[in-house]
């Protein structure tokens, strides 16, 4: 029998978002993957280091941040060839993710390599985009209004038809683009209505106006835009 590849979703950042279930995987768990940067620390097992059982096995998987998708690709292949061979000597995995493992999660990665051959299940967690919201008190949705969620590096043209169309816009891995897409919302008459939010839920969170944000932005920024004054009331 092989063992089961958990997706375990773990938030945000801040450690009291952990889901129940989250926690009751990562507790038990013989072995624990996760992502870190290359040469650096990992956010997924810093949220998680107070769950993680003494003496655990841990796969460490080193992702380059680089614009070339081949070397992070590698690294993948090689955190899967090692969950693999965990999961063919029946031993359950339990894979860290910040936010959602299918949320801009890098599980999603593992998930496509491995889930023809393994039993895999999916453990949700708090998305950064709700986090954002709720650290901002900025309701998203309501009755039949249009949530769109766009990534920075999108091209202005398509952000622009994009921007124009929805109620609500959440503007994701912000980073390096503040500056264009703050140029881009001040044209489409946006800038007054868009806030900012950086690192939410740990230590170093911002909210501010999109207007007094800093540039660069973090890689954890977002930028959310609500049509209207109070358009849910």
């Amino acid at each position: 029998m092989t063992g089961t590849l958990y997706g375990v979703g773990l938030g945000p950042g801040d450690p009291d978002l952990i889901t129940r279930r989250a926690a009751r995987l990562i507790e038990a768990a013989t072995v624990v993957a996760y992502p870190s940067l290359a040469g650096g620390d990992s956010l997924a097992r810093a949220i998680a280091a107070d769950l993680i059982p003494e003496g655990a096995r841990e796969i460490r998987m080193d992702v380059p941040m680089t614009r070339d998708r081949a070397p992070a690709q590698a690294a993948y292949d090689t955190g899967a060839a090692q969950i693999a061979e965990a999961l063919d000597a029946g031993q359950d995995v339990v894979c860290l993710c910040e936010g959602d493992p299918f949320f801009y999660g890098s599980f999603m990665y593992l998930f496509a390599r491995l889930r023809a051959r393994y039993s895999v299940d999916i453990v949700p967690g708090v998305t950064s985009l709700t986090a954002c919201a709720a650290r901002a008190a900025l309701p998203l949705t309501a009755r039949n209004e249009v949530m769109t969620v766009l990534p920075g590096p999108l091209p202005d043209a398509a952000l622009r038809a994009h921007l124009r169309a929805a109620d609500t816009l959440v503007l994701m891995k912000v980073g390096r683009h503040l500056s264009r897409l703050r140029a881009l919302l001040s044209d489409e008459g946006l800038l007054a209505a868009a806030t900012y939010v950086e690192r939410a839920t740990l230590g170093a969170e911002q909210v501010l106006p999109l207007a007094q944000a800093p540039d660069p932005a973090p890689y954890f920024s977002m930028i959310l835009i609500a049509k209207g004054a109070d358009p849910w009331l």
